[in-house]
């Protein structure tokens, strides 16, 4: 979908575009580098964001729940402006789902006879509607990759009514071929490759439920992976707005051949078939029967949110977000080390936007400015999700979302990455803002595990408002073999108890992180024009349609 740019490119972007954006220019004055990011704040609040005494920031949990009024407490300390009915607490209404398969008759059956399955070793499934009941007779069809992509003149439903009926897809894009090897970015994954997408335009075309046939490849990751996700843990989604079809969920590959087999039909054929656009949906001669139990809870979790008011009179009313997700795993099982502190993930960034905010609120810009704190993002994006579909501030008069997710906690560096920044003139924009500080916009790689739709920003770009992550890169100034293992022995760590903050950490990267994203969202909010997204980009549209 979108094409990756160098950053010598990136840089002659910003040139090119200084005649329309004179804060582009290097020499340009600067206004943001008066709001210093400090170091003691921004240690003080990772040092107990991270504690136990928070307990994890867990969703649904006591720990969320101090997470949140420390936030709001903090946030009004530093002189923001609660934004919602004076309030800076947003309600994200959450749904926890964990299926019971021992209270369920659900079957597929094919060939006249029920599939011989167990619930997690061959299949796994849930509501996708946050309700605990569904009986089903539902036809199952195969949409191959499932995908509705006008843009790459790609639709896999071909004008067909889906209707009370289950469909079956592949996860990831249809491959490049020869003659196009762009196609669908080529080695890089889009959005309509992620199982994510499936299940929405499942939705979309008014199915009853979808099931996605796993294979390691195809998915990037192993069935435990789903298995671990799926089988016993509870899994939150949102319970209000636009929900999911009433099953959702996956098959092995050894399911889906038994499945097609035993309806007479060729699982390998039909996946080549489905290469190509031409191809149309295939009636499998099989049906999803039965009743789907699961227990379901509702709970109230919370964005926070805070403004720093626009000086200008025309330009007060348009709006710049810096965001960063709270929460993390919170605490879990019984024995040993319960307590999943996330402190790179993402009390970092958490911590990060309040050092920035209590700056701003010295500095204000010409644009306004909302620093947001969302819930529930190693639940599937929900704070932003719920936030992108109720926004505090309109989504039209939204210029620019900058996010911040698991900083560098190992030291400066000489370059600043930018994935997906090059989708919109905030590429350009970064670029200037790494000269202006003496960086460099670190080389883009292709994005072959769709990194750019899995984090926050990404709820803003799918309601059409320019948008990215920022990250550090990894030009290390100093002791770089050793800066090198240190964020290696990170992977480690990831979304493990001994995520922890050290006190001997050296900060002095996060600040420049955090001061980098600063100085580029200060560029935007004094800018004369909002930013705008690449011709052709498929996430601009939404930005037309908002207008």
């Amino acid at each position: 979908m979108h094409k990756i740019v160098s950053s010598v490119v990136l840089t002659a972007l910003a040139s090119s575009l200084a005649l329309a954006y004179p804060a582009f220019a290097a020499d340009a004055p600067q206004p943001a580098q008066a709001a210093t990011v400090k170091e003691a704040p921004l240690r003080a609040h990772l040092a107990f964001l991270s504690s136990d005494a928070v307990e994890g920031r867990g969703t649904g949990q006591r720990g969320g729940e101090l997470t949140v009024t420390y936030l709001e407490t903090q946030a009004a300390a530093a002189g923001l402006l609660p934004v919602n009915n004076g309030s800076f607490r947003q309600p994200v209404k959450i749904a926890g789902v964990r299926s019971l398969p021992q209270k369920s008759n659900i079957a597929l059956v094919a060939g006249g006879k029920k599939l011989p399955l167990q619930f997690g070793t061959d299949w796994v499934w849930g509501p996708g509607d946050a309700k605990a009941d569904h009986a089903l007779d539902a036809e199952m069809v195969f949409v191959g990759y499932g995908i509705n992509a006008p843009e790459e003149g790609w639709d896999d439903f071909k004008g067909q009514d889906f209707k009370g009926k289950v469909l079956v897809m592949m996860v990831n894009d249809p491959k490049p071929t020869a003659a196009e090897p762009k196609r669908f970015n080529g080695d890089g994954l889009t959005y309509y490759g992620r199982w994510t997408y499936k299940l929405e335009e499942a939705a979309r075309q008014g199915a009853a439920g979808v099931l996605l046939i796993h294979t390691d490849a195809s998915a990037s990751y192993g069935w435990s992976v789903v298995q671990n996700s799926w089988a016993s843990a509870e899994r939150f989604q949102l319970a209000e707005g636009k929900l999911g079809t009433g099953l959702q969920g996956w098959m092995t590959d050894a399911t889906a051949r038994k499945l097609f087999a035993a309806g007479g039909q060729d699982l390998d054929k039909l996946r080549a078939a489905a290469e190509e656009k031409g191809f149309k949906p295939v009636a499998l001669k099989a049906r999803v029967k039965g009743q789907a139990r699961a227990e379901v809870r509702t709970l109230n979790e919370f964005n926070v949110a805070g403004i720093v008011p626009g000086t200008d009179p025309a330009l007060k009313d348009e709006l710049v977000v810096y965001s960063a997700h709270w929460d993390h795993m919170g605490k879990q099982g019984t024995e040993g080390d319960t307590i999943f502190n996330g402190a790179v993930d993402n009390a970092s960034g958490t911590a990060a936007l309040l050092a920035m905010a209590q700056e701003a609120v010295r500095n204000p810009a010409k644009r306004s400015q909302m620093f947001l704190w969302v819930a529930a993002e190693e639940q599937g994006l929900l704070g932003s999700a719920a936030y992108a579909a109720k926004p505090l501030w309109p989504i039209e008069k939204t210029v620019a979302n900058l996010n911040l997710d698991s900083l560098n906690f190992v030291g400066l560096v000489k370059d600043v990455n930018t994935p997906g920044s090059e989708r919109t003139d905030l590429g350009a924009m970064a670029a200037a803002t790494a000269q202006s500080m003496g960086l460099s916009i670190a080389p883009a790689k292709p994005d072959l595990g769709g990194g750019y739709f899995r984090s926050d920003h990404f709820s803003f770009a799918k309601a059409g408002v320019p948008a990215f992550s920022v990250g550090a890169g990894h030009g290390w100034v100093k002791d770089v073999e050793a800066s090198n293992a240190k964020q290696q022995a990170y992977r480690a760590r990831y979304h493990q108890v001994t995520d922890e903050y050290d006190p001997s950490w050296d900060l002095s990267g996060m600040v420049q992180q955090a001061q980098f994203t600063l100085n580029l969202g200060r560029m935007v909010a004094d800018a004369p024009k909002a930013p705008a997204w690449k011709e052709g980009d498929p996430f601009g549209k939404a930005r037309t349609a908002a207008k």
